[in-house]
């Protein structure tokens, strides 16, 4: 008989901030160490130390690259952690190239906020440095997908394919016999850029996302959307802004114009890509053909048909460029990157559209926009909302409802428990409602700093 502990230490009773931490008597594995984003009492958690001493944490397995699994890092390593950091070796790029342009965004934020004085904090201090990034860069090791490796005489662990952004998996840990699965963040079986998920076939202890667990995706059609919104851009002699996740979602909307510009669906208007991480996370799809359906020639064509701005001086030139024009920028929720400067400037243009494309964490920006907010709060001043704003859900790279409930439909076993995880409130209820009326699972929705025992 052995216990294990789990410690639920992000994303337990919110969609933000993964971290689950499963205490052994052989090892201590962290699953996914993301920041908190959205509400600013969930981002106030980011500045506490783990309740956990993250010395005796052995390693740390990333199930994919996104901020809000991989954000939290740096500040662990300046913690005490002294272990490796797994996972598969497209994940790791992206976690790179997330992890050092957050950092210079933390530094560039510190010092604004010093130089202009509107943070409560004195002097204000970056989350974590791009020293603090590259010193975390240095502990990665990549893993390939679907073999099985082992950590000690009882546990072993693999990833396998799972969707949602290039290199993400899900995770089968073996623990003394007992097999725990960390669905990490489960992509669609119709993604446009990737290979539908793989499923699980067993699961004693199942780690269940729930960002959109009491949703079904709109069937809308994101082309006819976009072709709209474009058309209306042209007559007004306005900007489309289109705030885009680096990862996934701006590759994803750079192939679908290219593809309504090549069937002459969308005029030959200029199309200006302004991230400077989304620009190396095309080469991680360059060097990880493998990963994704997307061809090198349609890759290299649909890059040449994009303005791929180099520098914050072209971003200023782009926004004072008259043309009708769409402007596709980070971040997706309008937390950060060069996003920013272009909605800053242009909001209060009748003529400008914002073209929200992806889920929009609460306390976000993004979110405020979408429930109809008059102004918004940049560096401590407020600007009048005076530009459309619409909204795209479908484009979304998360599993709906039925798409989670597809994805557990070749579970052989029932489990002992699934823990619903990575949601709001009502989304973890409503699946936890679901899953209850259709199984005879057992569903446990944990809060924030949780430890539950169980023997295997």
């Amino acid at each position: 008989m052995n216990t294990i502990k789990i410690h639920f230490l992000g994303a337990s009773g919110t969609v933000t901030g993964s971290k689950f931490l499963l205490e052994t008597p052989e090892q201590n594995i962290l699953i996914d160490c993301g920041m908190f984003q959205g509400l600013k009492e969930l981002r106030e958690q980011n500045w506490k130390d783990l309740s956990f001493d993250v010395s005796n944490i052995d390693m740390v397995l990333i199930t994919h690259g996104h901020l809000d699994h991989t954000g939290y890092l740096p500040r662990l390593v300046k913690q005490g952690f002294t272990g490796k950091i797994l996972g598969t070796a497209p994940t790791l790029e992206i976690a790179k190239i997330i992890l050092l342009d957050s950092a210079k965004i933390n530094e560039e934020d510190a010092e604004r906020a010093n130089k202009e004085s509107y943070s409560k904090h004195q002097p204000a201090l970056p989350f974590y440095s791009v020293e603090d990034a590259e010193r975390t860069i240095k502990t990665f090791v990549p893993i390939e997908k679907d073999a099985w490796h082992s950590l000690s005489e009882n546990i072993k662990y693999r990833f396998r394919y799972n969707g949602h952004i290039i290199g993400a998996t899900f995770i089968e840990l073996e623990l003394y016999g007992k097999t725990f699965v960390f669905s990490g963040d489960v992509g669609r079986k119709d993604d446009l850029l990737l290979f539908p998920p793989e499923k699980p076939e067993w699961a004693d202890y199942l780690f269940l996302e729930s960002t959109y667990g009491g949703k079904l995706h709109p069937k809308e059609s994101v082309s006819e959307k976009l072709i709209t919104l474009i058309n209306r851009t042209v007559h007004n002699r306005g900007t489309l802004i289109i705030p885009s996740f680096a990862v996934e979602r701006l590759q994803t909307l750079m192939f679908l114009l290219w593809k309504l510009y090549n069937k002459r669906r969308i005029p030959n208007l200029p199309i200006f890509i302004d991230s400077p991480m989304g620009n190396n996370v095309l080469s991680v799809f360059e060097r990880f053909a493998s990963w994704h359906k997307i061809s090198p020639t349609e890759l290299n064509a649909m890059k040449h048909r994009m303005n791929i701005i180099e520098s914050y001086k072209e971003t200023w030139k782009t926004i004072d460029d008259p043309r009708p024009k769409i402007v596709i920028a980070g971040s997706g929720m309008i937390t950060g990157g060069r996003v920013l400067t272009y909605i800053k400037q242009l909001i209060d243009e009748p003529s400008t559209t914002i073209l929200m494309v992806g889920y929009q964490a609460e306390g976000t920006r993004g979110r405020q926009l979408l429930e109809g907010a008059h102004e918004l709060k940049f560096f401590g001043k407020f600007y009048p909302v005076k530009a459309k704003i619409e909204h795209i859900e479908s484009l979304s790279a998360h599993a709906d409802q039925n798409g989670i409930l597809d994805w557990l439909s070749e579970i052989k076993n029932v489990p002992e428990n699934t823990f619903l995880i990575h949601g709001e409130p009502t989304s973890l209820q409503a699946l936890r409602v679901k899953l209850e009326a259709i199984s005879s699972w057992s569903v446990t929705v944990p809060n924030l700093n949780d430890v539950v025992t169980v023997i295997a």
